[in-house]
């Protein structure tokens, strides 16, 4: 199960299960589950703690020091869920400072060339695509998919089942259930994820409505939110409602503010997740 050229620290704790390929590099803090396959020239360091399933494909760098001029070299780490997928050279550093993670959930999918920096959170079934870019302090929420070449700020917050199209660039916080286009713009719903989602019709109209008001209206996002407060209950209603009202960065602009309101028979056929 254990390549003969790899090189792994007698301290470093791994399940019997674990295959290792050629070359590998798995320092003294580490500690993966049953089943996880470590592919050529992977290293694997820091206090980095991987669960079931996950697999590390050819040249990956899990656990590396933050690239934060404010780091001192203190031991931080790296916690990751179930069933990930890291491909070619994907790089995730760790935390700044030793009370702190960055955290990968479950179920994610990293594709090659892609970057997490320190003290990042990212959720459940999230997809980042070729080269997309994560800077410090990004939190991800569950289901989101950031695009081939994307960048996001540090401390920007990428709501759950959010899109974002390739090329696009996000320094304020990105609405969830939208789609990113271009830079701090949002263009629609993320129609085709929410169907994925299991999301109904009647459910989705109501995004639509609530989409319609805090962002094309051409209202104060203040008083969009204070009526859409009073007039969208359900819970998907409550998770955007509730994202918009919290941020501390603002949020990101619709490309068409003040367009007049898509009928509600043409959305599910105009709207697109396509990257």
């Amino acid at each position: 199960m254990i390549h003969p050229t790899a090189i792994i620290d007698p301290r470093a704790r791994l399940d019997a299960t674990v295959c290792v390929g050629p070359y590998a590099v798995i320092d003294a803090e580490v500690e993966l589950g049953p089943h996880c396959v470590v592919g050529p020239h992977v290293h694997l360091t820091g206090r980095l703690r991987a669960g079931a399933h996950n697999r590390f494909h050819a040249g990956c760098v899990l656990g590396d020091a933050p690239q934060d001029l404010k780091y001192t070299g203190a031991p931080t780490g790296v916690r990751i869920g179930d069933h990930n997928v890291f491909r070619e050279h994907v790089t995730v550093h760790r935390s700044t400072k030793p009370e702190e993670e960055t955290v990968i959930g479950s179920h994610c999918f990293l594709m090659a060339h892609s970057h997490v920096a320190h003290n990042c959170r990212l959720g459940d079934h999230v997809i980042l695509a070729n080269g997309a870019l994560l800077g410090g302090h990004v939190t991800v929420q569950d289901r989101a998919f950031v695009s081939g070449n994307c960048l996001v700020h540090q401390f920007v917050r990428i709501g759950t089942l959010a899109l974002m199209q390739g090329g696009s660039a996000v320094s304020k916080d990105l609405p969830p259930y939208t789609v990113a286009r271009g830079d701090n713009h949002i263009c629609g719903l993320n129609i085709v994820g929410l169907r994925r989602a299991g999301f109904a019709p009647a459910q989705r109209l109501e995004l639509r409505q609530l989409y319609q008001l805090l962002f094309r209206s051409g209202r104060r996002l203040r008083d969009a939110l204070q009526e859409a407060a009073g007039r969208f209950t359900s819970p998907a209603a409550r998770v955007l409602i509730g994202f918009v009202a919290e941020s501390r960065r603002g949020v990101c602009a619709d490309v068409s503010r003040g367009a007049p309101a898509m009928p509600a028979e043409q959305e599910d056929d105009s709207e697109s997740e396509t990257p």
